[in-house]
């Protein structure tokens, strides 16, 4: 483990505490879970973004010419 120092605004500091405290964990906890979930959020665009750009539109209309053009079952209708 590492240690991190960061400086907050004392309001958002306080929010965070009472958010985390509610939710049963510590400030630490919670700007931990945070953090890794912005990261994964980071890293899962980046890892979109390299797909996308290795993509060729000739395979996807490939693919998309293979789909039925079939009304949806019932329970696949939006309301």
């Amino acid at each position: 483990m590492s240690t991190v120092s960061i400086e907050l605004p004392d309001s958002l500091k306080k929010q965070i505490e009472a958010v985390a405290a509610k939710e049963g964990f510590t400030l630490s906890q919670f700007l931990t879970s945070a953090a890794g979930e912005k990261l994964a959020a980071m890293l899962s665009m980046d890892y979109l973004r390299r797909e996308a750009a290795a993509g060729r539109r000739e395979e996807f209309e490939r693919y998309l010419a293979a789909v039925p053009d079939v009304e949806p079952i019932e329970t696949d209708r939006l309301p």
